[in-house]
């Protein structure tokens, strides 16, 4: 069962985990992987989840079990992630360098999923902000290694020019841990 939002929902920095969460009632929370350096101020004081920000969870929840195969806690837990990540992250800068220019020209929208290629692995994104000549991506799968003092954790973002957005392989079944 998919966790649905209530108006009791509320985003706040947990300064036990330096992290932030969200408040689904008083005995339970949802701790993203968002730490207090990559967020915007309004997210360090707590604040209301919007109805905004419910049309894009809800967008997420549908979208999510069309493209991957996941558990429902899994989908819950990306749809929460992507969303924390479209409205409460600062704005970072393309870091494309890290990544394989496609041959493909893709199409890309919030909520697709594509690949990003880099030396001998691949990880698969979930786009959750499109700009004019970039997207924001957040990691779907286990850590990858971008160089040698730089990873990126499963939930982590980063902003890549659209050339580097590696199409999915039709033929086979992706799955996300």
């Amino acid at each position: 069962m998919l966790l649905m939002p209530t108006k009791d929902w509320r985003w706040e920095f947990n300064e036990e985990y330096g992290q932030l969460a969200l408040s689904l009632d008083t005995q339970m929370s949802f701790l993203t992987a968002y730490k207090t350096k990559m967020l915007i101020p309004d997210a360090l004081k707590g604040m209301k989840f919007s109805v905004e920000h419910a049309k894009f969870y809800i967008r997420m929840l549908e979208r999510l079990p069309q493209l991957l195969t996941l558990s429902d806690a899994m989908i819950v837990q990306t749809a929460l992630n992507a969303t924390a990540a479209h409205f409460l992250l600062k704005p970072q800068m393309p870091k494309s360098w890290f990544f394989d220019v496609s041959d493909e020209c893709v199409y890309f929208d919030l909520g697709k999923v594509f690949q990003l290629k880099n030396n001998q692995q691949s990880m698969l994104v979930l786009v959750v902000e499109v700009g004019l000549q970039s997207v924001l991506v957040m990691n779907l799968s286990a850590a990858c290694q971008l160089s040698d003092n730089k990873s990126l954790g499963q939930f982590d973002t980063i902003k890549v020019m659209h050339d580097r957005l590696h199409p999915l392989s039709r033929a086979k079944q992706i799955v996300a841990a």
